[in-house]
């Protein structure tokens, strides 16, 4: 990424998501904007922040301190991560479109895609240690990840980054999020779940 052997790539993918003959204009009805914009604030601050704070509130009231902590600890500190990443890296964002929403930040690697990662599988891994249901431990996976999905795709379709700022952000984000449940697992030990009647 740092020697622009991406570029091409990066390139072609974004303006795959424009019309060819208009490429300030993104694919699809114009009110499909506005639900990419709702998607894409799937992995902002403060929906993030709120989510964090409604699950860690829940923890907490279940007598699980510990639980909740651990959950704080690891959502502040991979948002510190984003923000370090991004200092380090530096890269401009796209200006081959214009940009479907506000940005102030370094492009790379993707915030919203790296924090959804590190958000929506982070709850997810502390949700399904306690789910005693297979099948419900995999609903809550796979919901987690199609969340986090869709929030780096609306992040290439509104022009704001670059499909490798997108890709880095999920990478370093599940990686994150396992390193956290591995963390959760020898901090805060769960006794064995007895499995569904």
């Amino acid at each position: 990424m740092s020697e622009g052997e991406t570029q091409g790539f990066d390139q072609r993918l974004l303006l795959a998501l424009r019309h060819p003959s208009d490429p300030a204009s993104p694919l699809g009805p114009p009110w499909l904007e506005t639900i990419i914009r709702d998607i894409t604030a799937l992995g902002g601050l403060t929906v993030l922040g709120f989510v964090t704070l409604a699950v860690a509130g829940l923890l907490w009231f279940q007598s699980r301190p510990r639980s909740a902590g651990i959950l704080l600890l690891a959502i502040i500190g991979g948002q510190v991560f984003s923000h370090l990443s991004k200092a380090l890296f530096d890269r401009p964002r796209p200006d081959l479109v214009p940009h479907g929403t506000l940005v102030t930040s370094a492009s790379f690697p993707s915030g919203h895609s790296m924090m959804a990662a590190v958000v929506w599988l982070t709850l997810a891994a502390m949700v399904t240690r306690v789910q005693p249901d297979r099948t419900v431990r995999i609903y809550i996976t796979a919901l987690a990840i199609a969340v986090t999905l869709a929030v780096g795709f609306s992040r290439v379709w509104l022009g704001v980054h670059w499909p490798t700022d997108v890709l880095a952000g999920w990478a370093a984000g599940a990686a994150w999020a396992l390193i956290c449940r591995a963390l959760a697992e020898v901090l805060d030990p769960l006794p064995a779940l007895d499995p569904p009647r």
